[in-house]
């Protein structure tokens, strides 16, 4: 598949303090920075579906005084861009159900997008936090990248502003800060569903190929305890061994042949981009293909950037459920419409839809769109309060607008929130590759906390 982002997604306006990147108004020539907060109350709804959907981008002087104000902070560029694209649905498609069921009391909903860029340039997540702190945003929904989040996450929450991540796993964020949410498991759920998947396919010995940053090395401690715990070893690149490499490597012979010489029984990739780069060393070095093992941050359909078939077998871990077709369907219908071309993945979707949908919710039953109102309200819609189950946006608000307590229940599945503001139970799904290198579902397993 092509990770690259498309050239019309962003707009870069270099100023003499800060680098902030917002996304370009879907279909504008313009290169008037100015014209990208235009409001868009006369949007060009969807002609081309079922449904007519908006894409509401927030206009220059909103606020959460009087807008519910969405400013996503997503992988527009950088070794995670491959998920930009179904979290930008995400967050475009819930602020188009929300401002189509009448919004969020009196006020409208609307969204911002911003590029998180990746761990090696701090800079471009900075300013983007930044742009939605000035902003004066009622949410923030992002990084995917848990290290990106560290960087950002106390000046948005020390603002306050409400940050929800639909694809944070690091374990150190769980409680981090009481305006700090998230719509992803913590390693915690995925790592040890990924280890007893190595140990059930009846693997022993176990080298990591992993890179050396929070999400990295997190998990990794997660898997080896798992598969220590049912009986196997590390053979090469565990805890303590220092056989890290450095994000944004391009050269990994030294890992390659590290790990393979250990004489392991699975070799465990957790990278981002470089996996581009590791994979077809694995290869040439004769390594059994079908004994690798990923997980979210690359477990992704390659398509033709690998021989065919170099993949097949290999399996990976992706946290959340796998949605129904149906809002696989709306999620591209509203992507083409918005900008033109089909989702070629649906990771973190679900959780970055759920996501606003859940500030939204929180907003309504506490009667304001303020970042404080959010925050104290979040727990209770999503069923901390064992309210009434409800899956839609609409459903949801004419149960509060009837005084009860409600449990949304979106299509990320997740369980409500616990007293580290974490989902309480989380879906992991189990992909395997198949002989063009695509990942397919095989089975989906739900784990608690």
């Amino acid at each position: 598949m092509n990770r690259s982002r498309p050239a019309s997604w962003v707009k870069v306006m270099a100023g003499s303090a800060v680098l902030a990147l917002t996304l370009a108004a879907c279909g504008s020539d313009s290169d008037d920075n100015d014209a990208a907060d235009e409001p868009t109350d006369d949007a060009t709804t969807s002609q081309t579906s079922e449904e007519n959907f908006t894409n509401d981008e927030c206009a220059g002087n909103t606020s959460s005084a009087d807008t519910f104000k969405v400013a996503g902070i997503l992988p527009l560029t950088g070794n995670l861009a491959f998920l930009g694209p179904p979290e930008v649905a995400g967050v475009g498609l819930a602020v188009s159900d929300i401002n189509a069921a009448g919004g969020v009391g009196d006020a409208d909903a609307c969204q911002v997008l911003l590029d998180s860029g990746d761990a090696t340039d701090s800079s471009v997540a900075n300013a983007a936090a930044q742009q939605a702190i000035s902003g004066d945003a009622s949410m923030v929904l992002g990084a995917a990248s848990s290290s990106v989040t560290q960087n950002i996450v106390d000046a948005i929450t020390n603002a306050p502003i409400v940050q929800i991540s639909p694809a944070n796993t690091a374990v150190s964020l769980s409680g981090y800060d009481p305006f700090y949410f998230r719509t992803a498991p913590p390693d915690g759920i995925q790592g040890n569903a990924l280890g007893n998947l190595i140990s059930g396919d009846g693997n022993q010995r176990v080298a990591f190929i992993v890179f050396n940053d929070a999400y990295g090395v997190g998990l990794r401690d997660v898997v080896q305890e798992t598969v220590e715990n049912n009986g196997g070893e590390v053979v090469y690149g565990g805890k303590g061994m220092n056989q890290e490499f450095p994000p944004a490597q391009t050269s990994f012979s030294a890992e390659v042949n590290g790990a393979t010489s250990a004489n392991p029984d699975a070799i465990v990739v957790l990278a981002f981009d470089e996996t581009k780069a590791i994979i077809p060393e694995l290869a040439n070095a004769s390594w059994d293909m079908s004994k690798i093992y990923m997980v979210d941050g690359n477990t992704s359909s390659y398509g033709d950037e690998f021989d065919a078939g170099m993949l097949e077998g290999a399996k990976g871990t992706i946290p959340g459920n796998d949605p129904d077709s149906t809002f696989k369907d709306r999620l591209n219908a509203w992507y083409e419409f918005a900008e033109g071309e089909a989702l070629n993945d649906y990771a973190y979707a679900a959780e970055s839809y759920d996501g606003v949908i859940l500030a939204a919710l929180a907003a309504v039953k506490g009667g304001d769109t303020t970042p404080e109102t959010i925050q104290k309200n979040l727990a209770a819609v999503s069923g901390a309060t064992d309210g009434e189950e409800c899956t839609s946006y609409a459903d949801c608000v004419a149960l509060l607008e009837d005084g009860s307590e409600i449990r949304y229940a979106g299509p990320s599945g997740i369980g409500p929130f616990d007293d580290e503001n974490d989902p309480s139970s989380a879906f992991i799904g189990i992909y395997e590759y198949d002989a063009d290198n695509n990942i397919g579902l095989v089975t989906t397993e739900e784990g608690k906390k």
